[in-house]
């Protein structure tokens, strides 16, 4: 019997250490670099003879042809559900034309290609004016398209965000300042860090700095430099168009609304101090425009709120050569891969083919409900149209339920846009996108219901029927066919907007076509 107690005492101990070594899981330790780059460099490939294996990953962004079910790479225009790819696609939304009439994103809106193709999709792009001067736009919408960011900004100061776009179409190389290594690594170690000045001064208002902040977090970050909801500061509500994330209050749709409520130089009347966007034409309802709030609709979802970062899913370990495994630098879908590797790293006791159904059953159940919130902030423009063309006997408070139908209207259309821009059809945070399109039909048929009183009921029986022959989607639109006659002839929604002058195109990329006026 001697000879157990020490062996049972032996057991104990390796058991104690083993309990010890369960309990206290330290931070990963990250890789030290030491590279022969500089602090300023942003060339994208300088950093491919330090980096080949992961060069070689972030090259794979180029690829712009392979679709997942509810996205991909292709270049879709995303209100197009009648031609087939590459340029429309049976899972796009017909209405979005109609919903951003006024505003430049109704000329064009296609599908997010690779992240390396960032340049050269914005120098394209119809929503800035290639027919004029000015793009109509400032130059904060550079802002996530390149690291050189950091450049103009140390250049400018805060001057730089209300200057034109077009003033530096000519100052960037398409391929070496597309967003790449240098937006989210320090080129002298590769540590992580911010090239955004919009999450700087928010982590700043927060009292943190991103130095401090765990591994996990930074990893997030980095990529909600840009996947975030952001607005263009008004005039005298700080320097002028730069970008700030609307979180003060929260980041939740909710949240966000009421922060907009105050935070702006709104002056129609029930409005005052909002912030706006635009004012849609033909519901004269000061609007907002949600951008691609991935940040905000992951952290509080089931993956988010376990710890599972961005990158987990979005940059998951491979093994190139042979070599230690490496994050994977092609920033894409999951989906993309047969065997879903990314989804198996945590859920090894589940199929591919499990994991895949399980994405698109949430996928199909959020972008029902999206399309049905469309088709009611469509309605509801059109409900306020009719009221606001009402002749008849109005109703004493008339005015009052007029502002009342515009705030639902404005309200109902944010929520849907907030889900409709969010980039993983629901599956970041499958609760909160159903929770936030099913408020989103609430307030937009409010809207609808506010209106008909307002029309004295008169308009009821004409917005019972199906939208869609009320007034039908705009399947074409842009700045080239607003100069058309014919095409403005086109729908009765374009009769609210002007008839552009003909001109030609000015800009081709970051080419100029046409020699600067005389003393410009």
């Amino acid at each position: 019997m001697r000879r157990v107690i020490p062996l049972f005492a032996l057991l104990a101990a390796l058991c104690a250490l083993a309990l010890a070594a369960c309990s206290e899981v330290s931070e990963p330790e990250t890789p030290v670099f030491k590279t022969k780059l500089s602090v300023d460099e942003r060339s994208n490939s300088k950093f491919k003879p330090e980096f080949p294996l992961h060069y070689e990953t972030y090259l794979r962004n180029n690829e712009s042809e392979i679709m997942t079910e509810y996205g991909g790479s292709v270049a879709y225009s995303k209100n197009d559900n009648v031609n087939p790819l590459p340029e429309g696609y049976k899972h796009a939304q017909p209405y979005l034309k109609n919903l951003w009439l006024g505003y430049p994103f109704s000329y064009e809106y296609r599908a997010a290609r690779g992240h390396t193709y960032a340049m050269k999709d914005i120098l394209h792009i119809d929503r800035l004016d290639r027919y004029n001067e000015k793009a109509g736009l400032p130059a904060t919408c550079w802002n996530c398209k390149t690291p050189r960011m950091m450049d103009m900004v140390k250049e400018y100061g805060d001057d730089f965000w209300a200057k034109d776009f077009n003033e530096f179409r000519e100052k960037f190389d398409l391929d070496e300042d597309t967003i790449g290594c240098a937006n989210c690594h320090d080129p002298t170690n590769m540590e992580l860090r911010l090239y955004s000045e919009p999450l700087q001064d928010q982590l700043k208002a927060e009292g943190k700095e991103f130095k401090d902040l765990p591994r996990n977090d930074k990893r997030a970050l980095v990529c909600g430099q840009c996947h975030v909801e952001y607005y263009f500061t008004d005039v005298g509500m700080g320097p002028a168009k730069k970008p700030v994330f609307p979180w003060a209050e929260g980041k939740d749709p909710e949240e966000m609304y009421t922060y907009y409520k105050s935070h702006g130089n709104g002056e129609i009347p029930g409005f005052e101090g909002n912030f706006v966007d635009w004012v849609h034409p033909v519901s004269k309802t000061p609007m907002l425009k949600a951008q691609h709030p991935e940040y905000e609709t992951w952290f509080n979802g089931v993956h988010g709120a376990a710890g599972v970062s961005c990158a987990d899913c979005h940059m998951s370990y491979a093994r190139l050569d042979g070599k230690k495994k490496i994050s994977n630098h092609h920033w894409t879908s999951p989906l993309k891969d047969q065997d879903m590797k990314a989804c198996r790293q945590c859920h090894t006791d589940k199929s591919p083919e499990y994991l895949r159904e399980r994405v698109l059953y949430t996928q199909h159940k959020v972008w029902e409900q999206l399309l049905t919130a469309q088709e009611i902030s469509v309605k509801a423009h059109e409900a306020i149209r009719m009221a606001a063309e009402f002749e008849g006997d109005k109703p004493a408070d008339y005015d009052q339920l007029m502002i009342a139908a515009r705030e639902m209207c404005r309200k109902g259309q944010f929520f849907w846009d907030l889900i409709s821009a969010e980039n993983s059809v629901g599956f970041h945070n499958p609760t909160k996108a159903l929770d936030t399109l099913a408020k989103s039909q609430q307030y937009s048929q409010k809207a609808v219901d506010i209106a008909i009183q307002a029309a004295a009921f008169t308009t009821a029986e004409a917005l019972s029927g199906d939208i869609k022959e009320l007034v039908p989607p705009i399947l074409e639109h842009s700045r080239k066919l607003q100069q058309s006659p014919e095409h403005m002839a086109s729908h009765t929604w374009f009769k609210y907007i002007p008839l552009l002058p003909e001109k030609e195109m000015i800009w081709d990329s970051n080419t100029r076509l046409v020699p600067p006026a005389a003393g410009s």
